[in-house]
């Protein structure tokens, strides 16, 4: 693992030395490509200042709130969709319809209904981070071994124990598979949303700098909402091994062998 993370660094190391070397050997202007030294430099003056963290906290609050939304959403109807074989009949092509539609397109009406406040944000980072959930749920409850629900039912283990001790614990590494997929379309989907219509937040601060051609505070911004991302999944990755440890012990056997 330290020869992995030392390789890693090194490659960072000689992509960093590449990337500012060809700029100043071909001297790129700084608003078409800043070289890594000024996107530093503004990384920390922008943490200096400390005007970028009011912008952080808007887009990290949208994201968290339309990651709740789309985990209630996508856990509730995956359980509808994975346990009631009718309901899925009924409803789960609406849902496939919906979620042809590009969210973008989406994100406009979500203004127009709820105003240019954090809700709209909220409603279409909620709207993109569903489905990935929603999928993952619904597989998980499909994939729990026959010969478990035969042997709970000989058992005559009623449904809510038979979800409790079968189906969830198969469902739980799918759901967390979801959910770590779901958290980065959710910092998308804040994004979207601020791009569309808002005064604070990564994206509106994106917009703003790009209309001044500050491409050394874009990357800047670009920074920050990486790190964001990184945060998020990373805690995501730290609970799934604490709930559904099996699930990391699995992919360890099969890649040992």
């Amino acid at each position: 693992m330290l020869r992995d993370k030392a390789a890693q660094l090194v490659g960072l190391a000689v992509f960093l030395a590449f990337w500012e070397g060809s700029l100043r050997l071909f001297d790129v202007p700084q608003f078409i490509l800043p070289t890594p030294i000024e996107i530093i430099e503004r990384i920390v003056k922008d943490a200096v200042t400390g005007l970028i963290f009011i912008h952080v906290e808007v887009t990290l609050l949208e994201t968290l709130f339309g990651f709740l939304l789309a985990a209630m959403l996508g856990i509730g109807l995956g359980c509808a969709v994975g346990l009631l074989p009718r309901f899925e009949r009924i409803v789960y092509p609406y849902i496939l319809a919906l979620q042809t539609i590009p969210k973008v397109a989406v994100a406009p009406l979500m203004i127009i209904w709820v105003g240019y406040g954090i809700q709209s944000k909220i409603l279409t980072a909620g709207l993109i981070a569903f489905f990935p959930i929603l999928v993952n749920v619904v597989v998980g409850l499909k994939t729990v071994e026959p010969r478990m629900l035969l042997l709970m039912r000989a058992l005559r283990a009623g449904h809510l124990q038979t979800f409790i001790k079968v189906r969830l614990p198969s469902m739980l590494p799918y759901l967390f598979a979801g959910l770590e997929t779901a958290i980065i379309f959710a910092v998308i989907g804040a994004i979207v949303g601020e791009f569309i219509g808002a005064s604070q937040g990564l994206g509106s601060l994106i917009i703003q700098r790009q209309a001044a051609i500050d491409v050394p505070g874009v990357f800047s911004v670009l920074f920050y909402l990486s790190a964001i991302g990184i945060v998020l999944d990373a805690a995501l990755r730290a609970i799934a091994r604490r709930y559904a440890f099996w699930s990391h012990r699995a992919s360890a056997v099969e890649q040992s062998n």
